[in-house]
Order: C-alpha cells, then sequence, then structure tokens
C-alpha cells in the first residue's frame, strides 16, 4: 500500500517556525514530484508549495513566498516544509501528496488532479 505519512504539526505563535515532514511507505519518494497543499476552517484546499522530482525546481504559493521553504531528501524517501514567520493565516490542514509530472523530473508545477497519493494531514495552528 502506497502512503504518505506526515508530522511536525502542532500549535506555534505568530512569527515562530515550524517544519512538517512527508515521508513515504511502500514506494520511494523519488518517483514522484511533491506537493504541500493546506485547508483552512471553510476554505478550500490550497496549494503551498511544490518540489520536482529530484528537488531542482520548486514553486510556492505568493502567501508564503519568502517565508516558506520545500525540500526533499530521497535517500530518506522524505520531503519537508519549513515554514518560518508564521501567521494566523497559515493555520490549517496540511497535507503532501504525491504525483507524475507529465513533463519529466524537472518539472515542479502541477495540476492538483496529477497528485494521486495524498497524506492524513497535519494540523498547523497559529495563535496566541
Amino acid at each position: 500500500q502506497l502512503q504518505l505519512v506526515e508530522s511536525g504539526g502542532g500549535l506555534v505563535q505568530p512569527g515562530g517556525s515550524l517544519r512538517l515532514s512527508c515521508a513515504s511507505v511502500g514506494f520511494a519518494l523519488g518517483d514522484y514530484a511533491i506537493g504541500w497543499f493546506r485547508q483552512a476552517p471553510g476554505k478550500e484546499r490550497e496549494v503551498v508549495a511544490q518540489i520536482s522530482m529530484y528537488g531542482g525546481s520548486t514553486n510556492f504559493a505568493g502567501s508564503v513566498w519568502g517565508r516558506f521553504t520545500i525540500s526533499r531528501d530521497n535517500a530518506k524517501n522524505t520531503a519537508y516544509l519549513q515554514m518560518n514567520s508564521l501567521k494566523p493565516e497559515d493555520t490549517g490542514v496540511y497535507y503532501c501528496a504525491a504525483g507524475t509530472p507529465p513533463g519529466g523530473p524537472s518539472i515542479a508545477v502541477m495540476p492538483t488532479n496529477l497528485y494521486t497519493i495524498w497524506g492524513a494531514g497535519s494540523q498547523v495552528t497559529v495563535s496566541l
């Protein structure tokens, strides 16, 4: 069974940092591009960051540009989302997802419907 397992969420004060991890189970993470998504209460899921299969290309939502970093260690079958300068509006459930990019291994940007393996999510709450 192919699974993604997120960890590292929690409660943090505004201005703080968290690092989320996404580990693959049952498959090699390096065979897929990875995306991080989030869903706030009452809102639709949105893409936060994307990274190509080998990590050479990345893409970020404008709302997190300069604050979040996405990376991956294929030898450890793990991807990461480093979140700095967190704001209350960053609160939500964060999901990692894996998919095969139609444009090849150097492509980071993919439509959401091409992500075929999803994690269960990790709650991030930014509050005093």
